[in-house]
């Protein structure tokens, strides 16, 4: 699927070829503090998928658990951020943040990992108050 999308503020612009079945709720402690929310939704790439179109964002290397560096990107101006990918030469696969991607809506996802990190209370969600608006 051919999916486009940006940061917050549009400095950084990309557009990026996914796979479908690469959709994913992550609920590592990595991904609740980079995105500083209790879990963060990614989109897989397909090897060599992914193509900056503007700006030049700015890396963060983390050291995973597996003890692999990887390189999370992220927009210099607003934070916002981008993908995160493994170190060497393409063709990778980027883990696409799927709340930048403007089809997010369409890209529903496939399973969780990590779940034995994720917060007690996210099972209870579809019972609180909703409102339209803040």
């Amino acid at each position: 699927m051919h999916v486009d999308g940006a940061c917050h503020c549009g400095f950084i612009t990309y557009e990026a070829e996914l796979d479908p079945a690469g959709i994913l709720v992550c609920h590592c402690t990595d991904c609740q503090r980079l995105s500083g929310s209790a879990f963060r939704t990614v989109a897989l790439t397909r090897p060599g998928g992914f193509r900056l179109l503007s700006g030049t964002p700015s890396t963060y290397v983390k050291i995973a658990e597996s003890g692999r560096r990887r390189l999370q990107t992220f927009c210099p101006t607003c934070g916002s951020p981008i993908t995160a990918t493994g170190e060497g030469e393409e063709p990778k696969v980027h883990s696409l943040r799927l709340g930048t991607c403007r089809q997010r809506a369409e890209l529903v996802p496939v399973g969780q990992i990590w779940c034995r990190s994720a917060l007690p209370w996210l099972d209870d969600l579809a019972g609180l108050p909703k409102r339209e608006r803040a």
